[in-house]
């Protein structure tokens, strides 16, 4: 039995694990004008698959093993299939034919229709499957049916000299050339030796800016975009080669290894690259599967110039070249990379420059044509094939040729933009090969102001301070409850009077402007009234969560150097500061006699509001001083953006900032903050996804509410879940680390919402920036770190000069502005 060469063997494999498909399928469509001899060019194409004995040849398998039968000429039954088409279903009839699967075990690997829409207009197409031919193979493969059909025109068959070898011998001789792995002085177990070291902790998936996670079997389906570089492109590339000694196909493998990694593909981008792997003259007129894939790997690491990068690509495209003989799919069995039916082993990336022949025919009498067969098979994630065009005095004219971009990953305007961005690395280092790779520039103008500008076009008023806020608040409705607290309810009216005799008391204890006062209280209307006469006062509150412990309460108080803290006697024991207890008799009278009014202390913008403790590396807390400015902006737009409804529930110690949108958004907006935890029927409900279930089991979920989430990721079922059953409620992803004040980005999910929930857009005054390590923006849909700026920027962190230069940092698109690096990517 004559076995399968290792090519063929791959593809028989994926045959019998993947199923019949037409995926592995070579379509040649040919439009033919004039009259053709139907019968002549039946009959020339089984004289081709006669020459060719790899075209008459099926694949049984004997106990799991497969092999070559090659069936003798004389009894093959194969015939054109012959059709009159109407015009206007002649792509559909095109399709279907492209789209034949082969049954390889009984059937040969070629097949041929004529279709016919009238006398002189017709479409051949020819269906090869891979397994018995490649891309050089459309060269003899259309001289022979060439000859053949001009010969039986004329009444004779066709004179050709005989092949000096067939497919079979190929396969034979395949096996002697590369010898015995066990012998270690074979061709193989050498060249083996070479690629295990080359592809030593290569990575085994390219990360690319997908729009969508890959699904577990690929379907093969693609986008096939078409790709066209200009003259003088093309001559400057043609003139880089030149100069650094290198081919056409190299400049490209560099280019594009250049742009995977500016696209997050990292510093080490595995290639495919297709060869001939005709090694004989004896082969390079016979259909058959000869061509071999090699992997190059592109090492970017150090961030070289462009030139400095072709020096690497050479010397490791020329390595490889020298073990080109050891089959790519021998290669996959030894390294044996995790198995995926989702992904190509070893590289997801190809790139190939087209210089074989077309399947061109000659016909007496015939015009011909190429076609489109059908749709692109995309048998990796991203594959470049482009041929060089050259002018009648042998300049270089342009490059042309495709970008096949697989379906499950990509959209097909993503692929047209990759395309785009190859051009831009493509035009970047052919004029100036000095570039460094991390310089290469791949948004275009239009993107990059879209990016800054356009998506972060956000700019409002910025409004009053969130205590004037409150007090506009207080004066419209006097009489409206504003904090609810179990059965006890106190009035606008109230709280307000209360927060101006407490803030003249503070005053009178010296606390000012940039004072930092402790507030150390149980949730109530006390707590309420402490917080405003912090800032009635003109200084910013520390908020402290009377359950913390002695010692951390300690380190608080004397880390944000809190001049006063503001508690109650239950509570006052064990607090190590300077207290003012408001239940204590001395300071009852002291409020008591205290005039109304506030305290006639300015506000502005830039004074600090609170100052907000986060946990921070190696245990120790990091003190963030939120302004005034940044917590008034973020509060008016979501008192504006949000339904505020009957008011909200306090959940958790106002020393989180998850409890900002859910006090001051209701009080702002003359509704009820509650402080003992039930949410009102139709209100705004502020949680962490943790939470929402749990909370979503504890409410009525007859009536809507605005849910907002925020504090860490969304996860997609759970907006799912909660609208299903409450449709009439709003769920909002909600996005902002506490340096940026709550909230900077928001996204309303729907209940149609994948898995993974975006943060949305930048709310009013924010703007965010997707940045590299250099802190250049990124296209869209590449990984970066996200960078907030905006009124909602935070001044630091107190008594931590240095990691607020780490982490607030100059913003290079704003003069004399900052943003925060949050380290989110």
């Amino acid at each position: 039995m004559i076995p399968l060469s290792f090519a063929q063997r791959r593809l028989w494999f994926i045959g019998q694990l993947e199923g019949p498909s037409a995926i592995y399928n070579i379509r040649i469509a040919q439009r033919l004008s004039g009259q053709v001899d139907r019968v002549a060019l039946n009959a020339a194409l089984r004289d081709v698959i006669a020459r060719h004995e790899v075209l008459r040849t099926i694949f049984p398998a004997v106990d799991g093993e497969p092999h070559q039968h090659i069936l003798a000429p004389a009894g093959l039954t194969w015939e054109l299939t012959v059709a009159e088409v109407p015009p206007g279903e002649l792509d559909e009839a095109i399709g279907a034919a492209a789209g034949h699967v082969f049954d390889l075990a009984a059937e040969v690997p070629v097949r041929a229709w004529l279709f016919s829409t009238s006398p002189d207009e017709h479409v051949l197409v020819v269906v090869v499957h891979h397994i018995a031919g490649d891309g050089w193979s459309l060269g003899p493969l259309g001289r022979d049916l060439s000859v053949a059909y001009a010969a039986r025109c004329a009444g004779s068959a066709p004179e050709w000299e005989p092949l000096p070898v067939q497919y079979a011998d190929y396969a034979l001789w395949q096996r002697e050339l590369l010898g015995d792995e066990r012998d270690p002085e074979s061709v193989i177990s050498a060249q083996l030796g070479y690629w295990r070291d080359l592809l030593a902790g290569a990575p085994e998936e390219l990360r690319l800016p997908v729009d969508r996670p890959r699904p577990a079997v690929a379907s093969y389906r693609g986008h096939s975009v078409p790709v066209e570089i200009p003259a003088g492109v093309h001559a400057r590339l043609a003139e880089v080669a030149r100069a650094e000694g290198v081919t056409t196909y190299m400049v490209l493998q560099a280019a594009l290894a250049v742009l995977l990694s500016r696209l997050g593909a990292g510093l080490d981008i595995p290639i495919g690259s297709t060869n001939a792997g005709r090694t004989d003259e004896a082969l390079e007129d016979l259909v058959g599967f000869f061509v071999n894939t090699l992997v190059l790997r592109a090492d970017l690491s150090g961030d070289p110039t462009f030139r400095e990068l072709l020096d690497r690509v050479r010397e490791s495209s020329l390595a490889a070249f020298e073990h080109q003989d050891v089959p790519f799919e021998r290669l996959v069995e030894d390294l044996a990379p995790s198995r995926s039916l989702a992904r190509h082993p070893l590289f997801q990336v190809m790139l190939n420059v087209q210089n074989t022949g077309e399947a061109a025919l000659e016909l007496p009498g015939v015009r011909a044509a190429g076609l489109p067969a059908g749709e692109s098979a995309a048998k990796v994630d991203l594959e470049v094939l482009v041929g060089e065009v050259f002018d009648a005095d042998g300049a270089p004219a342009g490059l042309r040729g495709t970008m096949v971009a697989a379906a499950d990953l990509f959209d097909r305007g993503t692929a047209e933009v990759l395309v785009t961005r190859l051009a831009l690395v493509l035009a970047a280092v052919s004029a100036d090969p000095l570039t460094r790779v991390s310089e290469v520039e791949v948004l275009d103008a239009g993107e990059r102001r879209r990016v800054l500008e356009e998506w972060n076009d956000t700019g409002a008023d910025v409004g009053a301070v969130v205590v004037e806020l409150f007090e506009s608040a207080a004066a419209r409705t006097p009489d409206a409850v504003a904090v609810r607290s179990g059965a006890a309810e106190t009035s606008y009216a109230e709280v307000e009077d209360r927060a101006n005799r407490l803030a003249r008391v503070l005053v009178s204890e010296g606390v000012g402007a940039e004072s930092v006062v402790g507030v150390c209280l149980e949730r109530g209307a006390d707590l309420v009234v402490a917080l405003l006469a912090v800032w009635k006062a003109g200084a910013a509150y520390l908020p402290i969560d009377p359950g913390q412990p002695v010692e951390l309460v300690a380190y608080l108080l004397a880390e944000s150097r809190a001049v006063l803290t503001v508690t109650s006697a239950e509570i006052a024991e064990e607090l190590p500061a300077r207290l003012l207890v408001l239940d204590d008799a001395r300071t009852a009278r002291r409020l008591a006699a205290a005039p109304g009014g506030r305290p006639e202390r300015a506000m502005a913008g830039e004074q600090a509001a609170y100052v907000m403790y986060t946990s921070g590396s190696m245990g120790r807390r990091k003190g963030v001083v939120v302004t005034q400015a940044g917590l008034a902006n973020y509060v008016g737009w979501a008192a504006g953006a949000y339904e505020v409804g009957a008011g909200a529930a306090v959940h958790a110690s106002v020393a989180v900032d998850l409890t900002v949108t859910s006090l001051w958004v209701p009080l702002v907006s003359g509704a009820a903050v509650v402080m003992s935890g039930e949410d009102p029927a139709d209100g705004l409900v502020k949680v962490v996804p943790a939470h929402l279930s749990l909370l979503a089991e504890m409410v009525s979920l007859d009536v809507g509410r605005t849910w907002v989430v925020g504090g860490e990721a969304l996860p997609g079922a759970l907006v799912r879940s909660l609208l299903a059953r409450s449709p009439g409620s709003v769920v909002v992803n909600e996005y902002g680390p506490t340096e940026t004040v709550v909230g900077c980005c928001v996204h309303e999910a729907s209940a149609g919402v994948g898995d993974s929930v975006p943060i949305g857009r930048p709310i009013a005054n924010c703007r965010v920036y997707v940045l590299d390590e250099r802190l250049r923006p990124v296209p869209p849909g590449v990984a970066g770190e996200l960078y907030i700026a905006g009124v909602q920027v935070a001044r630091g962190y107190v008594g931590r000069p240095d990691l607020t230069s780490e982490r607030f940092v100059a913003c290079p698109f704003e003069v004399g502005a900052r943003m925060y690096r949050s380290g989110d990517v």
